[in-house]
Order: structure tokens, then sequence, then C-alpha cells
């Protein structure tokens, strides 16, 4: 068995998209919108066959995530060694994204750093 996909719902739809594309080196569909509902959503795949549903819909309340609760935390994303990890956070930190931890190593030995990005969803790059 395997996660075939996980979604996020997002404000700034295309903003995400972009963001996704832009730094983590994902690849977007086209895009899908029922106009009877106002959903839209896009598809972003990685080179490794993982998925993201990144989704939109009027009426779809923001979450208050500048603090940790229950559910999920953060998506991680392996960028191949230490030197990608802090390449890509210093992108990330001068492209004016919060970076909340890292990069450093953890407790259990993950080399990483946390960064706030979509809307203060937390992504974690790690080797």
């Amino acid at each position: 068995m395997r996660i075939e996909h996980i979604a996020m719902y997002v404000g700034d739809l295309e903003a995400a998209r972009d963001f996704f594309v832009k730094y983590l080196g994902g690849t977007s569909n086209a895009g899908y919108h029922n106009k009877n509902t106002g959903f839209r959503s896009y598809f972003i795949s990685f080179d490794d066959g993982a998925r993201l549903e990144l989704m939109n819909k009027p009426g779809v309340a923001d979450a208050d995530s500048s603090h940790e609760h229950a559910g999920y935390a953060h998506i991680a994303f392996s960028v191949g060694s230490e030197e990608k990890v802090d390449e890509l956070t210093e992108v990330l930190r001068g492209a004016g994204y919060e970076v909340r931890s890292g990069p450093r190593t953890t407790g259990d030995g993950y080399y990483e750093s946390c960064i706030a990005v979509i809307e203060g969803n937390v992504i974690e790059i790690t080797v």
C-alpha cells in the first residue's frame, strides 16, 4: 500500500501551485474547476511519484497555523543532502518565507529545516 496523494485547501491557489513548482520541482496539471460549487484544484506531481492536491473552494475557513495543534503538522520534502537543505532554506528565507527552525540535526537524527510557506502551512526540508 502507498499514499496516493495528500490534499490541502489554500486561499491563493495559483500562488500555492507556483511555490511547489518553482521551489520544489513539482509539475502541475492544467487544473480542475467545478462551476457549480466553485471548487478548484491542481495536482502537483513530483519525480518519485508523490502527488499533492491543492484545493480552493468558496467558504472554506482559514485555519490558525501559527501554533502546534492536533492534525497534520507538515509535509516533508527530501532534497538529498545537507548542502541542498542549507541552500533551499536560504533561497526560501531570501524570498521572504519564515524559517521556523533549522537547518539543524534533530534529536532523532534528521537534518532539516521547517519553513512556513503557503498561508502558514509548514514544509520540512530534509536530506
